[in-house]
């Protein structure tokens, strides 16, 4: 007699959550325990439905409710495959708020948090004189104790005058002062890790990045953060939404000369 496949879990007869619920949320449970990783492609409906007793209409609404949290890309004719971490860049918010609406658990393994002199790089792109500190800000990003991207934050010293008051999300502290950014002009591109960034996100040397260099504004117009950031491309999805001002779908008639 052939053996039910093997998984993580197992369903709680006791349970009154609806099952594909209860598969849906211990699903989750092992994609953040580290069982399942980014692109690693979950059990099929027939695995799940074998090893647990259920439906294949149950398991089917289980992995359809991961995708519909985004947590599960499906692939038809393929798959279900654990999604990448999609930031959309349209809305200005922080790395804790984004992984945490996602039913991640974010943290951050602080490198360093200083009062420092101001770089001619820095001094331009936050308004700032040369006498001027800034509060320098590094640290290795994570969700669910993998590290993802290694991180850079300058702001100007009167914004942040203790740098070891910052726990998890600078964002968070500097909403509490008035002085969070309602704003930021991003730049993005690929990069390879250089031997300081490889070691520090602890991948090869050359490994794909994403980097983002981000600019934070406040409502008066002046520059409150700059960010660099060295993202491992694998866990990242940036998504941006495009429209045209003041067209209208309709019938096409003639050339486009554009």
């Amino acid at each position: 007699m052939k053996c039910p496949p093997l998984l993580p879990f197992q369903l709680d007869p006791v349970d009154a959550t609806p099952l594909y619920l209860q598969i849906s949320r211990h699903l989750s449970d092992a994609v953040r325990a580290g069982h399942y990783r980014v692109n690693d492609a979950l059990p099929s409906e027939r695995t799940l439905a074998e090893a647990l007793g259920v439906s294949r209409v149950t398991a089917r609404k289980a992995l359809a409710h991961l995708a519909g949290n985004g947590m599960v890309n499906r692939v038809r004719g393929s798959g279900n495959y654990i999604a990448p971490l999609e930031m959309p860049l349209s809305r200005l918010s922080g790395f804790s708020e984004d992984l945490s609406k996602r039913g991640y658990q974010p943290s951050s393994r602080w490198l360093s948090r200083t009062l420092d002199k101001t770089r001619v790089d820095e001094q331009m792109a936050l308004g700032l004189s040369s006498g001027e500190k800034v509060a320098r800000l590094e640290r290795i990003r994570m969700h669910d104790a993998v590290a993802v991207s290694y991180e850079l934050s300058v702001v100007p010293a009167r914004f942040i005058p203790q740098p070891l008051d910052i726990e998890d999300s600078m964002y968070k502290y500097l909403a509490q002062g008035g002085h969070r950014p309602v704003r930021a002009l991003q730049h993005f591109k690929a990069v390879n890790a250089s031997a300081d960034v490889a070691a520090k996100l602890g991948v090869p040397l050359g490994h794909a990045l994403f980097f983002i260099r981000r600019v934070g504004y406040l409502q008066s117009g002046a520059a409150v953060e700059l960010t660099s950031s060295y993202c491992l491309s694998e866990y990242f999805d940036f998504v941006a939404e495009m429209t045209r001002d003041g067209e209208a779908d309709g019938p096409y008639c003639g050339e486009d000369h554009e």
